[in-house]
């Protein structure tokens, strides 16, 4: 187990001093006595942690300064010396091949599980493509349809907890965003398909299929063939399928466990052929900001995307798609390259998840999930803790993603949910980042059940004076 802070025992057996054996005894069932003298050695604990004056980030899902180093000799396969020509003869330093070079096509089609034809290849990210799906919407229209922007009342689907940069997309065009359950097995589809055949002005849903941010869910067969038979009211309806997370795996098994259907092939399949754009990049693969980015799509989407690009772009860079495909070579090279990213990565996940189960099962005062890929752990307070459990791990010197962030405009009605973000941190870091987490999540827990002892205790006395 990673432990880096000995200065306190909060843990098993240490609080058997107040009547809590071997921690298993859940917080509410604590007295007053017993919250108020944990309460104490909490406090204790929490003020030794701030003088150590650490300094650690945790609020996004960043690759480890160790994952991006094994990828530096990708810059030895081109040199002034190497023939810059594509498969087809292309120079790639010149103008030319608006949608990507075909080897690159190939290359992103294989780690979205679709057919090269079906795919564009952009820049360095999939979030400007998505910014750039949304943008051309609202200025233009989608495939012929009235663009968004002349159109009296626009709504998007937000699965929560999701992914703060997609909301922040859809809030930046002034899109009013409609939240929707996530399970294990992807957004609560019933709800899904009510909404979007009875609501003409719900023009998209975001979705991240596979390894959820920030619950590490994938969505099941039954989940995805529902999505590709949608009935959507609006014409121009789009899934905006970003699967971010396709070759993510944390367990090399899980690379045949959990894979999830081909959602373009489900749409032609529903004759549904245009209702999906879908967004995927090499940015935690190879380097994050300096990748490759794709969307793939119908031909009538891509059709419409293209005549865009001829105005918007001479071209994007083929040098960089040039240099990826000749370092991963193939399908089997990038699958190789990500066990190494799984083996750096694993060890991390699973001391998070170890540290958060001997410290708090059994307490009922949070609950987490155990993802097998992607980059983070969603975990659950009490209700109306998380905003004060990440201000307290911030005023000890550990940043989160800000309590709100996965929720559209920033608001979790429940105040619960905390991303942890295990991956960028050394792993010394990380056992400081953990305890001291844990540690806030126990003295925010202990001060709202003692809160609310305070505030049932006052209803009954008066009830009782009444």
């Amino acid at each position: 187990m990673i432990r880096g802070c000995e200065d306190y025992k909060i843990k098993r057996g240490a609080l058997a001093a107040h009547g809590m054996e071997d921690n298993m005894k859940a917080y509410r069932e604590l007295s007053k006595k017993e919250l108020l003298a944990l309460k104490a050695d909490l406090e204790k604990a929490y003020e030794k942690e701030k003088e150590k004056g650490l300094k650690l980030d945790m609020s996004r899902g960043k690759p480890s300064v160790a994952q991006l180093d094994m990828g530096m000799d990708i810059f030895d396969v081109l040199n002034s010396h190497s023939e810059m020509k594509s498969m087809e003869g292309v120079d790639v330093r010149n103008y030319g091949v608006l949608d990507g070079l075909t080897e690159a096509k190939h290359m992103m089609a294989d780690i979205m599980g679709v057919k090269a034809e079906n795919v564009i290849v952009y820049g360095n990210a999939s979030l400007n493509i998505m910014y750039d799906a949304v943008s051309s919407a609202y200025s233009h229209g989608v495939m012929g349809c009235t663009p968004w922007c002349k159109q009296d009342r626009l709504k998007f689907l937000c699965p929560v907890p999701g992914y703060d940069r997609h909301f922040a997309i859809t809030q930046h065009f002034g899109i009013e965003m409609i939240t929707v359950p996530m399970t294990p097995q992807g957004p609560d589809m019933d709800l899904v398909e009510r909404l979007v055949s009875e609501d003409d002005s719900i023009k998209g849903i975001w979705c991240v299929p596979k390894y959820s941010n920030p619950q590490g869910y994938t969505y099941s067969d039954e989940t995805v063939r529902r999505f590709a038979n949608l009935k959507p009211a609006a014409k121009d309806f789009r899934i905006f399928w970003d699967n971010a997370y396709a070759v993510h795996h944390l367990y090399e098994e899980e690379e045949r466990q959990e894979s999830i259907l081909d959602i373009l092939s489900e749409c032609e399949k529903a004759g549904n052929p245009d209702m999906v754009y879908e967004f995927a990049s090499t940015s935690k693969i190879s380097f994050s900001g300096a990748g490759v980015a794709a969307i793939a799509s119908s031909k009538g989407n891509l059709d419409c995307i293209r005549k865009t690009m001829t105005i918007q772009t001479i071209g994007h860079d083929k040098i960089n798609q040039l240099r990826h495909v000749w370092y991963f070579k193939n399908f089997e090279g990038i699958k190789a390259h990500m066990r190494k990213h799984a083996a750096l990565m694993r060890p991390k996940f699973e001391a998070v998840l170890k540290v958060l189960g001997e410290e708090l099962d059994g307490t009922g005062i949070g609950e987490w999930t155990k993802p097998n890929g992607g980059y983070f752990i969603s975990f659950e307070s009490m209700e109306g803790c998380a905003k004060a459990i990440v201000a307290r791990c911030k005023e000890a010197g550990v940043t989160l993603t800000g309590a709100g962030a996965t929720y559209p405009y920033g608001k979790d009605p429940r105040d619960s949910n905390i991303r942890i973000a295990p991956t960028y941190p050394s792993p010394e870091e990380l056992a400081q980042a953990t305890d001291l987490f844990v540690l806030c999540v126990k003295l925010v827990s202990v001060e709202k059940l003692l809160e609310q002892y305070a505030q049932g205790t006052q209803g009954l006395e008066q009830r009782l004076a009444g």
